[in-house]
């Protein structure tokens, strides 16, 4: 149930009977010297495309550049400003909602982007309110992040203790192994589990957290441990949000 591989008039069928519509959120940022710079829009991306399957919903293409100043100074990364953030979603949601889509899921994969997210919401139901008044169309944006999935966060306790950690987690690699399989590294540690502790921007990050990660070994991350993670996030997500998605 991919958005960009319908036509326009399969498109206006299911809108005829649908109304919702999912939007996989992440960023492209460094994951220490393991995990690939896309994990964050990877699993987001990867969870969501099941839960369109599960729900017989479309899946818009995935917003893959997210708010993540705070690890440029890590080769690779890429950053939205906030303002520009909010831009994005807000034409994302009004493009959508002017064919009738009317039920907006974001699925987020970074941790980053939940404030702006969040902003952009109200952006856009003041813009329709003082736009529209009480004829505004009932536009609804949710926002589910993955990867604080009550099940996905009590098996990655269960899985890897403390060395799941922030930041570069073993949950989030495993997933993207699931995801590419081909993309697997295999990268010593040094050590195993990165050390713990705070930053302000993006030059205390680089000097307190030297190879990225943050507390977490992505050593212990599997495939299969990746498939068992996407499926405990789509079940959570098609159990909460099924609902709204339906309007």
């Amino acid at each position: 149930m991919r958005l960009q591989l319908a036509t326009w008039p399969e498109v206006t069928d299911y809108l005829t009977t649908r109304r919702g519509v999912i939007l996989p959120i992440g960023s492209t940022e460094q994951h220490g010297p393991s995990a690939l710079v896309g994990t964050d829009a990877i699993t987001a991306e990867t969870v969501a495309w099941e839960v369109g399957e599960a729900l017989n919903v479309y899946v818009a293409p995935t917003m893959a550049v997210g708010m993540a100043h705070h690890h440029m100074a890590f080769a690779g990364s890429m950053t939205l400003r906030p303002s520009t953030m909010i831009a994005m979603i807000r034409d994302y949601v009004v493009s959508l909602s002017a064919h009738g889509f009317r039920r907006f899921l974001f699925i987020n994969g970074h941790g980053g982007n939940i404030p702006t997210i969040q902003s952009a919401f109200y952006e856009i139901y003041e813009e329709q309110r003082a736009t529209h008044g009480a004829d505004a169309p009932d536009i609804q944006c949710g926002l589910v992040n993955w990867f604080n999935s009550p099940p996905v966060v009590e098996a990655a306790r269960r899985y890897f203790g403390d060395a799941e950690g922030g930041h570069a987690t073993p949950s989030e690699v495993a997933v993207t192994w699931h995801a590419y399989p081909d993309q697997i590294r295999d990268v010593p540690l040094d050590p195993p589990v990165a050390p713990e502790g705070r930053f302000t921007d993006w030059r205390s990050l680089r000097a307190n957290f030297p190879d990225g990660r943050m507390g977490s070994n992505p050593a212990l991350a599997t495939r299969e441990l990746g498939t068992e993670f996407v499926a405990l996030a789509r079940d959570h997500i098609v159990k909460t949000q099924a609902d709204f998605l339906a309007g």
